[in-house]
């Protein structure tokens, strides 16, 4: 699967002379997390882009992708809770650890090959049965241009914790939750129900994986899982100095 964002339509509408910058660059393939869609991501030079925000002009960079692990209703288009969401900076598919293999990272003291180290209290797979590192918690504050590589791209933004705690977010024009996960990249958490060490990747049935595109991350037993939706962020927003 390519992503082209030239084929996407965006959601929030664009005022005349506003422009949405796809610049030409390299690609990236995306990670074994989504290896059934062979995705590539567009990197791209970087620079600024514009995209019409609540009424104004919000400039957006292009990055690398990263990777939001997202909690709502699939047709909410806001919500509270995202300081429950989480966000992986690097793609955590390549950084993965095969359900097989889980035998030499206990050997290795949890550490995987890319030095991220296994929570016994908090583990996550993908849905070809990968042991992926945990996603950075909370998500920052902000604005992300974010996308299920489908029909939408649109501007999520995560607002800051009230005094509660509690942090909303909300997607542009309407755009729901569902309109940009990524459906065939699966992920879901692990926390064991009890203190014993009973909630263990060793339980997992490797028959279940792969796991169908938009299904439900398979039960493990003494385990409690959260199925989380996946988010691409291809730019993020950023201060205009001229202000």
């Amino acid at each position: 699967m390519i992503l082209n964002l030239r084929n996407i339509r965006v959601r929030t509408p664009l005022p005349r002379g506003t422009v949405l910058w796809t610049p030409r660059g390299t690609i990236l393939l995306f990670s074994r997390a989504c290896l059934a869609t062979t995705l590539f991501v567009m990197m791209g030079t970087l620079g600024p882009s514009v995209y019409a925000a609540e009424g104004g002009q919000t400039k957006f960079q292009r990055i690398s992708t990263q990777f939001v692990a997202a909690l709502g209703p699939p047709g909410a288009s806001s919500g509270n809770g995202a300081q429950s969401w989480g966000l992986w900076p690097l793609d955590p598919g390549p950084r993965g650890v095969r359900l097989s293999r889980f035998e030499q990272l206990e050997k290795a003291g949890g550490v995987a090959p890319a030095r991220w180290t296994f929570d016994q209290t908090d583990w996550w797979l993908e849905e070809h049965g990968l042991i992926m590192e945990q996603p950075s918690f909370p998500i920052p504050p902000g604005k992300y241009l974010v996308t299920g590589d489908r029909e939408v791209t649109t501007v999520l933004t995560i607002h800051p914790a009230d005094k509660d705690g509690n942090r909303r977010w909300e997607l542009d024009d309407l755009a729901t939750l569902y309109d940009v996960t990524h459906l065939a990249c699966r992920s879901a958490r692990y926390i064991p129900t009890t203190s014993d060490r009973s909630c263990s990747p060793v339980n997992v049935k490797k028959t279940a994986f792969p796991v169908a595109r938009g299904a439900a991350m398979p039960t493990v037993k003494g385990c409690k899982k959260q199925d989380y939706a996946v988010l691409f962020v291809i730019a993020v927003a950023v201060e205009d100095e001229g202000r």
